[in-house]
């Protein structure tokens, strides 16, 4: 297979599920380029099985040796829920198997509005950190920054942060700043995280991304 599912990162894995996303952000790298590190994530087919990924996660585990920093972090060129039953069914794998292994999804926070249900529970125990871009401080500075696909996306993403903190899952949310000289309020943000039971981390804009 010709997809790269499974990639290596700054000595962690990370797991490439989908190239399909329900928003369109002005900042995402998969705007400039096809790659990161050298690593072609734009998928030639999205059908494929848990076990094409374990596979791969093997094979990319195996490479990164002493080397590997014991984190899989679910992202790539699209938002990693929506292949929901992939993502738990890895997980899961993970777990069983690298017990010390920490999972971390990052996430647009689309992902009850896209099932129409809170999926939050179905990844307590398989999955340790949910990082969520929040993005902006406002619906409409969101809508500008994220361009999402539906409306009222900037309350859905909200409802989801709370979520996963009520759940006990470890939450963090995070903007970029500085994107052409662009300046976020950082402190709305945070205290946005905060009231959601959330910590924010800032993420500076790489103009050219990851080389």
């Amino acid at each position: 297979m010709a997809n790269t599912l499974v990639y290596l990162l700054d000595n962690k894995i990370y797991i490439n599920l989908t190239n399909r996303c329900t928003n369109n952000c002005i900042f995402c790298l998969r705007n400039d380029k096809d790659d990161v590190c050298g690593q072609k994530l734009w998928l030639d087919t999205e059908d494929f099985a848990a076990s094409d990924v374990i596979e791969q996660f093997q094979s990319v585990l195996k490479k990164a040796g002493t080397s590997f920093k014991n984190e899989a972090v679910f992202c790539g060129y699209g938002e990693p829920l929506l292949k929901l039953e992939i993502l738990k069914e890895t997980a899961g794998w993970i777990k069983k198997n690298y017990p010390e292994i920490k999972t971390r999804i990052n996430t647009n926070g689309h992902a009850n509005f896209v099932y129409k249900k809170n999926i939050v529970p179905e990844l307590a125990g398989l999955i340790d950190e949910i990082s969520v871009s929040l993005n902006a401080p406002t619906g409409e500075e969101y809508d500008e920054l994220s361009r999402p696909k539906f409306e009222h996306a900037y309350e859905e993403v909200k409802n989801f942060i709370k979520c996963c903190s009520d759940a006990g899952i470890k939450t963090v949310t995070s903007i970029v700043e500085n994107y052409k000289g662009r300046h976020l309020d950082i402190e709305a943000c945070q205290k946005i995280s905060e009231d959601l039971g959330a910590k924010l981390r800032v993420r500076e804009w790489i103009p050219n991304g990851y080389s």
